[in-house]
């Protein structure tokens, strides 16, 4: 998952947070398997146990508990997870959370097109055009 390069949070000359991609390096290490089950771990460290998905209270709680992000404002927490409730019960479930995770990483993105046209172009004959 990422983890902030420096303390500074989002200003509007900044608006994106630093952040460090560690899914890739994850990726690599685990293998495909092994990555999916540590996002399925970060998932259960940020589920609320009773309901079994990642509620605005179980984030809020559990992103200072266990993240250290407690300075995270109560929006900051609803864009997280409207940004990934594909199914809009205002929460999210492990697919919902896994498929986020791999969204919010654009190397992995960039390696998942990457493969994808490879596919296509194998599968159709489809070449490049440089």
């Amino acid at each position: 998952m990422a983890s902030p390069k420096s303390p500074t949070r989002p200003t509007q000359q900044n608006p994106q947070p630093n952040f460090h991609d560690f899914l890739p390096t994850m990726a690599g290490n685990l293998g495909g398997e092994g990555l999916i089950g540590e996002l399925c771990n970060g998932f259960e460290l940020l589920m609320d146990r009773e309901k079994g998905v990642i509620t605005f209270e179980s984030l809020r709680r559990n992103a200072a508990a266990v993240l250290g992000l407690g300075d995270l404002t109560d929006e900051d927490v609803r864009c997280m997870i409207k940004e990934g409730d594909f199914d809009c019960d205002g929460a999210l479930n492990q697919m919902e959370f896994c498929v986020l995770m791999f969204r919010l990483s654009p190397d992995l993105m960039e390696a998942s097109r990457c493969l994808v046209t490879e596919v296509i172009e194998e599968e159709f004959g489809f070449t490049r055009r440089h």
